[in-house]
């Protein structure tokens, strides 16, 4: 099987150690690619060296919103300039959280709106985080038509979801898939089209179960895929077919 994962931050210091034997077990697991997005602007040479230096590393970049205070101006038009040089598969991780205190909420939306902007004007799907807050990036992505991208993380009710869909974007399902506790999530993934479903893990974050307190790899996305063909009744083989063909369909770069 041929897996994508979506979602997972192979730059992040906790890889620093073991990074290429981590990328060796996920390729064992079947996962080919993954797509790398960034989180702040000091980190955008870090990514794009990692991805550089291996194969099916695919990089992303944006501001993430966790790191709202740190986030300057200039990093929106520095962004600009990364885009058009380094030709990404996609904008972000941006997006919304009103899940963390203290985070400045009119900062964020400004923010999310240039990463926005950013993305229809380079043909470049989006990566969002949306965190307590789906309805205000349903909100700012329909103030701006033709743009795409996936939810990450998607946490949301069914009505999210196909709202979400029915705006172009795909919903990133991860490690909170594998829990049985997560009846809502799994009922979302059980109803929605099989074309808006996209497998991620968000590593070195969001271990699946079994696996909390340690970090995440890529290699567990082939436990989210299980717990997808679980819910929604398919083979693991159909779901890496479909998940892979969205991921190809969003991610790469269209004629």
């Amino acid at each position: 099987m041929e897996i994508w994962d979506s979602h997972c931050h192979m730059d992040d210091d906790r890889f620093a150690e073991d990074r290429e034997a981590v990328i060796q077990r996920a390729r064992a697991a079947g996962v080919t690619t993954q797509v790398v997005p960034a989180v702040s602007a000091a980190t955008w040479p870090r990514l794009k060296a990692v991805c550089a230096a291996f194969d099916g590393l695919l990089p992303a970049y944006g501001l993430h919103p966790l790191y709202v205070a740190h986030h300057r101006d200039e990093h929106l038009t520095e962004l600009a300039r990364w885009l058009e040089a380094e030709r990404p598969v996609a904008v972000g991780e941006c997006g919304l959280d009103y899940y963390v205190e203290g985070l400045d909420r009119d900062r964020q939306l400004d923010i999310f709106e240039a990463h926005i902007r950013l993305a229809v004007d380079y043909d470049l799907p989006l990566i969002v985080h949306g965190r307590k807050a789906l309805d205000d990036v349903l909100k700012y992505i329909r103030r701006h038509p033709g743009v795409r991208g996936v939810a990450h993380s998607f946490s949301g009710s069914e009505q999210q979801a196909r709202q979400l869909l029915d705006q172009g974007f795909l919903l990133g399902i991860g490690g909170p898939l594998t829990y049985s506790r997560a009846k809502r999530l799994r009922r979302v993934v059980a109803a929605v089209p099989m074309e808006g479903l996209l497998l991620e893990t968000d590593a070195p974050d969001q271990p699946v179960a079994g696996r909390q307190g340690g970090r995440n790899e890529p290699a567990y996305v082939a436990e989210v895929l299980a717990a997808m063909a679980e819910v929604r009744g398919m083979a693991p083989a159909e779901v890496a077919t479909a998940t892979t063909a969205n991921a190809r369909r969003l991610f790469e770069p269209r004629a």
